[in-house]
């Protein structure tokens, strides 16, 4: 019973720190948890933060959508295949090692600083990443459970349904949770370096007034739009998936 409150609990801790050493600091580099909840309440009631916010999460929604189908379908294929996973790993590895600011700055510079480079730029950053994943979990696939269905007359589509994809709903998950965290961390870049609005811009514009405050209050509402995907969104897919078991 007690673990159920382990997680608020934690948060708790958290602030009391963050207030004690802001109180013993008491230096506008490490503001107060209070100081930082007004700004943010004042941002929210200017309009700024949730217009901001929201470019910044539809620009996710729709980096996020095209890197995991192309991821998905990419890294089955090439789990599937040995030759044409052979023809491209030298490639997956060198697009893997290509820091994000390079592909950013590249997109920006062939393309201009226009909302299909930004959206390029972190879907090129993501798309090797669920590439990885998908691999090596349709590696991973029992194959005595393909020939059954093979044996059985399943259609593509249903050997798919039925048989692939339950198998892989672990690698979806981790794909899908390590890409919420690592897109957004590049749009932030991508709106800091090429873009007039977002999370990413008015971040860069606390950074040049040194308004820390600001950054956190901006960070924590990011941060708790993220958790109310997991807790609305990711768990109850996860939980629908794996209600066979």
């Amino acid at each position: 019973m007690f673990a159920k409150f382990l997680p608020t609990l934690s948060i708790f801790a958290f602030l009391i720190l963050w207030q004690g050493l802001a109180i013993f600091l008491h230096s506008h580099l490490l503001p107060s948890p209070e100081n930082v909840a007004r700004l943010f309440w004042q941002h929210c009631e200017s309009g700024e933060l949730p217009h901001h916010l929201g470019v910044t999460l539809w620009r996710l929604i729709e980096s996020f959508t095209i890197s995991m189908f192309l991821g998905c379908v990419i890294g089955i294929a090439l789990g599937l295949n040995k030759k044409l996973n052979a023809f491209f790993d030298n490639w997956l590895v060198i697009f893997l090692n290509v820091p994000a600011l390079v592909t950013v700055i590249l997109c920006y510079v062939w393309f201009g600083l226009t909302e299909s480079a930004a959206i390029l730029a972190v879907v090129l950053n993501k798309v090797p990443n669920v590439i990885v994943t998908l691999r090596e979990g349709t590696r991973a696939l029992d194959k005595e459970l393909l020939n059954m269905a093979k044996c059985y007359g399943f259609s593509r589509m249903k050997t798919l349904r039925h048989v692939i994809l339950p198998q892989l709903h672990p690698f979806l998950m981790s794909a899908t949770r390590s890409g919420l965290a690592l897109i957004w961390k590049i749009i932030l870049m991508v709106e800091l370096l090429g873009r007039s609005d977002g999370m990413g811009y008015q971040l860069h514009l606390f950074f040049q007034w040194f308004d820390i405050a600001s950054i956190l209050a901006y960070t924590v509402a990011f941060v708790g739009v993220i958790q109310i995907l997991e807790f609305l969104v990711l768990k109850p897919l996860d939980n629908l998936a794996l209600k066979w078991r």
